[in-house]
């Protein structure tokens, strides 16, 4: 009797609780915006932050509420853009593919080291460790992997201690941008295919005692160009890609093959 008891009174006390609880759910209902659920039963469900919104949820509320234009979920590409003017009987808005790129080449075999780092896989605890970097280079990627570990759509590989980027996978989402310590990972226009796989700032005759293949600012791509879209700033090429006109030329001169056509 005592385990019927038992039994009848955990019984009525879940039938109490429940009502309870389905008359709070009545009384604390909160209508949604069914726009606001139509605009993310279009979004990828990534939640990957590159809308600059908290998660899929509070970028279709902003849309939803006007406070956000239909066009800043990159994961989802532009049909999804198009799906969400029509949802709000808006225009969509023109936005250009944007995918990540690392402007390092100094690899485990191309880079001199300052020291073997074996602490923890991260970016962030090797610098706390050994001050800017790993490697002789202080502008090189370090290539524990942290924005390996922040992308959602696998477009981020560490090959022979460099950060690549898979740019049919990436989908412009920024988060390898924020998570990098050093600020190396930028996002460039997906249709610019020449790039300076190189960022260090340090004069020519250093670069080349600690790296085999960085930019040592000789100028012969600039002097080369036939758009004057590639200028030689702070010992290290930079190109425009406004002006660049994708001819490759820069890269069959460079004499370091620091210039790489991207695929």
């Amino acid at each position: 009797m005592t385990i019927l008891y038992a039994v009848l009174v955990l019984g009525a006390l879940g039938a109490a609780f429940g009502a309870l609880l389905a008359f709070a759910s009545r009384i604390f209902h909160v209508e949604v915006d069914p726009k606001q659920a139509a605009v993310r039963a279009c979004l990828a469900g990534a939640n990957c932050g590159g809308c600059g919104f908290p998660g899929c949820d509070g970028y279709a509320a902003a849309v939803a509420k006007g406070e956000a234009p239909c066009n800043k979920c990159v994961a989802s590409g532009p049909e999804a853009a198009a799906k969400i003017a029509e949802i709000m009987g808006v225009a969509a808005g023109d936005t250009e593919k944007m995918v990540a790129f690392v402007p390092c080449s100094g690899c485990t075999d191309t880079a001199e080291l300052r020291f073997h780092y074996t602490g923890p896989e991260d970016c962030r605890a090797a610098m706390l460790f050994g001050g800017k970097s790993n490697k002789l280079c202080t502008f090189a990627c370090i290539g524990l992997g942290n924005c390996v570990k922040a992308c959602k759509f696998d477009a981020m590989h560490i090959e022979n201690g460099v950060a690549k980027v898979d740019r049919s996978k990436c989908v412009g989402c920024g988060a390898c941008v924020d998570t990098c310590p050093k600020e190396i990972v930028k996002l460039i226009p997906e249709k610019q295919k020449i790039m300076v796989a190189c960022r260090n700032q340090d004069k020519g005759a250093q670069v080349m005692k600690i790296c085999k293949v960085g930019c040592i600012g000789c100028m012969k791509c600039q002097r080369e160009c036939p758009a004057d879209a590639i200028h030689v700033e702070s010992f290290v090429a930079k190109i425009d890609p406004e002006k660049c006109i994708q001819c490759g030329h820069c890269a069959e001169v460079c004499p370091r093959h620091i210039i790489t056509t991207l695929k």
